[in-house]
């Protein structure tokens, strides 16, 4: 069977994003079922935060393909892939307070105003931010704006969810305690997700792992 055909969820068919003559990353091949969760480990440089730009639609593919139930995406803009990714920075939109920021993709898919602010309160609550949703983006520690950018991630409930290393910026014990309730939440939505680290024992909380290699020097 070709991958992808006829497959449900996420398949990558030996995909090569290039900058310049360099592949970055390298004839990568991977399935990831719904609802399942996938790990991507490796070293800094080896192309992690590039793969998942280019499921994203944010990178050109310079060979191979990504599909979703089999539907090949080459085309589909960012905003019609259904998927939902988390930048490293967080990237949280400085005019919007907390919980605007976390339902801002609810309010670009027309929920209504009181349900949007419903929905952000309980992601809030989940990455352990309870009652910030009034605070100003600009008072938030590196942490608080990490979660924050979670929640809004998560808060659409996009049909795959990209996280590019989401809990680099805490410390180990706050990172294992959110690692936790994210996946779990993860788990009782049936979100299939990628997401990136570094980090062996985040990995562990995944399904399975993909590694990639070190970069070529």
């Amino acid at each position: 069977m070709i991958p992808g055909r006829g497959v449900a969820g996420l398949a990558l068919e030996s995909v090569v994003i290039r900058y310049g003559t360099r592949p970055v990353v390298d004839a990568v091949s991977l399935r990831v079922a719904p609802g399942e969760v996938v790990a991507v480990l490796g070293p800094s440089g080896c192309g992690k935060s590039t793969l998942l730009r280019g499921i994203a639609g944010l990178e050109e593919l310079a060979a191979g393909r990504v599909t979703w139930d089999g539907a090949d995406l080459a085309g589909v803009p960012v905003h019609r892939r259904g998927f939902g990714l988390m930048f490293q920075d967080g990237q949280l939109f400085p005019h919007l307070d907390v919980g605007a920021n976390v339902a801002y993709g609810l309010k670009m898919a027309g929920w209504p105003r009181a349900e949007r602010a419903q929905c952000a309160e309980r992601w809030l609550e989940t990455v352990g931010l309870a009652g910030f949703a009034g605070r100003d983006v600009a008072t938030l520690s590196g942490g608080e704006a990490q979660r924050v950018a979670l929640a809004r991630a998560l808060a659409p409930q996009p049909r795959l969810l990209l996280l590019d290393e989401p809990l680099s910026a805490l410390d180990s014990e706050l990172r294992s305690e959110l690692g936790t309730a994210v996946r779990e939440a993860l788990a009782v939505r049936q979100t299939t997700a990628l997401w990136v680290t570094h980090d062996p024992a985040e990995a562990a909380a995944a399904d399975r792992t993909l590694r990639l290699p070190p970069p070529r020097p």
